[in-house]
């Protein structure tokens, strides 16, 4: 059964099977919602059933044979690295979407983070959008659809998806990850908030993420020189916003007990802000770290 294995979203998922059975395929989607919650999952499995010969996605036939060894000659997926996506990539693409299906009487194309598009590619799409194949269904995946042009949202049957469940993220923890949650002392549930991108990033990054738990926890025991040293785990351009998310996090959970921690959180906001604004980024970091240490032993006679 299409969808079957996938977590969460459970009422899009029999909306989308009666779409399949009833033949009521539209040209063009949105698949909306925050990042990192399955969309591109359900987008996959959406197509694997489109091009199905018998449109159950049952894996016996030879369109699913093919779509599943990454082998479909009328399956297109553009910018599964999430990247910018050029006018010229979409002219590349226009002219696969006009040619007729090979093995299958459907042909499906999916853009993966589509609101990444620049305004010409978009424009460069819209004509596509417009006047498509009969065999073409075009899905666009998005984590941000103000991104698109109001031109391309009309011409698109949107489908929001909802963010993960905290009992769908530990079915999922559980089932797919070696991660213990009673290795983090707060509710980790709330980091996560709703997104399984969140999750592979702690499995992949574990012990630092354990380790900034950690020194949070004892800001008030450390010197502000200790301190600041212990947090240089944080300076990672890659990881960055992922570790400062978790963070905050962990100075709200540690805020319940304790309201000096609380001060903690909008200083790394507001760090995060300066570093989307292009601000120096060791010279933010740094600064952040001793606000928050100041800021949470304010009421201390210890320095």
């Amino acid at each position: 059964m299409i969808f079957e294995g996938i977590i969460g979203n459970d009422a899009l998922k029999k909306d989308l099977r009666k779409t399949i059975e009833n033949n009521l395929i539209s040209h063009s989607y949105i698949f909306q919602g925050v990042e990192g919650i399955g969309k591109i999952l359900f987008a996959k499995e959406f197509a694997r059933a489109i091009l199905c010969d018998d449109k159950t996605g049952d894996d016996s036939c030879k369109s699913c044979i093919m779509f599943n060894s990454n082998n479909h000659p009328d399956f297109m997926l553009l910018n599964e690295k999430e990247e910018v996506i050029k006018i010229d990539e979409i002219r590349n693409l226009i002219k696969k979407v006009v040619e007729k299906p090979i093995i299958s009487k459907n042909k499906v194309c999916i853009i993966n983070a589509a609101d990444k598009m620049t305004k010409d590619a978009q424009n460069c799409l819209l004509k596509t959008l417009e006047e498509p194949p009969e065999y073409m269904t075009i899905i666009l995946v998005s984590s941000n659809e103000n991104l698109l042009l109001t031109t391309i949202k009309s011409r698109c049957t949107k489908i929001q998806f909802n963010r993960l469940t905290g009992e769908e993220i530990k079915e999922y923890i559980k089932r797919e990850t070696n991660i213990n949650i009673n290795d983090f002392d707060f509710n980790i549930i709330k980091y996560l908030n709703g997104s399984i991108k969140k999750i592979n990033n702690i499995v992949d990054n574990k012990d630092t993420y354990l380790k900034i738990e950690k020194f949070l926890k004892e800001t008030k025991e450390k010197s502000k020189l200790e301190f600041y040293l212990e947090g240089k785990i944080i300076y990672d351009k890659d990881e960055i916003y992922d570790f400062l998310e978790f963070m905050i996090s962990v100075l709200y959970d540690l805020g319940l007990k304790d309201a000096d921690y609380l001060t903690g959180i909008n200083i790394v906001q507001n760090t995060i802000n300066k570093l989307k604004s292009n601000n120096n980024f060791d010279m933010s970091l740094d600064n952040m770290l001793f606000k928050i240490w100041e800021g949470v032993n304010e009421n201390n006679n210890w320095r």
